[in-house]
């Protein structure tokens, strides 16, 4: 029992470090790059918990996808953030009111939380012994809300259809492929046949048609 105790705090540790310090590093960079030790770090706390399709999902998604993304973004655009903290005094006292409102929900929140003692009779599946984490998840994701599962997927697809949809411009000097006039092509619209006298090119005015 003492080395998993041992890891936790570890992780656990290094996970509130890094968490903390993706608020208070100045440099936008270093912060994703503690947002990836915390996502890390996590992902090893769901592994002491027996959770590891979570842990993967933590990595893959949000390391492997997410924060990449982010990281790639921020260097991508090279803003300037000194330009930014020009205006961060004079909104400084909004800044500490609302910051002071959301401390006080937290501290609202952590001292009327109560554990119901009937929690644990709650489950009305329990998983058995010879499946594993991620076969339990699948069973119960796909059964009993595999209809809240096809909803967000139905979600995800109109949202990334619509990105998609916004984000295209047609433009007149873009040149686009059409299939239709592709597949329907002949020989005869494809190539021509010319006969070249020796010594003699073909002259400047049949340019434009074998451009064409």
């Amino acid at each position: 029992m003492i080395l998993p105790a041992l890891f936790f705090y570890l992780f656990a540790g290094v996970c509130v470090a890094s968490a903390v310090m993706v608020i208070v590093s100045r440099n936008p960079v270093h912060s994703v790059l503690f947002l990836i030790l915390a996502f890390v770090n996590a992902s090893g706390l769901f592994v002491l918990m027996g959770a590891e399709f979570l842990a993967m999902i933590l990595i893959v998604v949000y390391v492997g996808a997410v924060a990449v993304l982010f990281l790639f973004v921020i260097m991508m655009l090279d803003v300037d953030f000194l330009e930014l903290r020009e205006g961060f005094i004079q909104y400084l006292p909004v800044g500490v009111v609302i910051g002071g409102i959301f401390l006080f929900e937290l501290l609202l929140t952590v001292g009327a939380w109560v554990i119901n003692p009937t929690v644990s009779k709650t489950i009305t599946a329990p998983i058995p012994a010879n499946v594993s984490n991620t076969e339990a998840l699948g069973l119960v994701l796909y059964t009993k809300y595999v209809h809240y599962f096809q909803l967000s997927g139905m979600v995800l697809l109109v949202a990334m259809i619509g990105a998609i949809v916004l984000t295209l411009r047609h433009k007149a000097s873009v040149k686009r492929q059409d299939i239709n006039v592709q597949n329907a092509r002949t020989p005869e619209m494809a190539m021509a046949m010319r006969k070249v006298a020796p010594g003699q090119g073909l002259s400047d005015a049949d340019a434009a048609e074998w451009v064409k």
